[in-house]
């Protein structure tokens, strides 16, 4: 919900309401000595709020992108999979030969 900022025509006080968007505009000045109509004055917007770990360029990648990048990652597991097990038989047969 965003913050709007109002002005009294008639004395000139500002102040802001923090309301829902849907919601209708204020018409009358919240000091108690006046009674006139206020104005909802046009804003910079606020600031926005990125809330996790992070958002990157590549956070939205295509479908084809993701799947190639998927496909070559498999592929690297795979053959790293086979070295490991190369290399791991050969110390247990070094292990029953001691």
């Amino acid at each position: 919900m965003p913050n709007y900022d109002y002005q009294c025509k008639k004395c000139g006080h500002e102040f802001e309401a923090f309301q829902r968007m849907s919601a209708d505009r204020l018409t009358d000045c919240p000091l108690e000595e006046c009674d006139g109509e206020v104005k909802r004055l046009l804003g910079t917007g606020a600031g926005i709020i990125f809330k996790g770990s992070g958002f990157y360029e590549t956070d939205y990648r295509s479908d084809s992108y993701n799947k190639a990048k998927k496909a070559d990652s498999d592929a690297s597991k795979k053959s790293s999979d086979s070295g490991k097990s190369k290399s791991d038989s050969g110390k247990k047969a070094d292990k029953s030969t001691s």
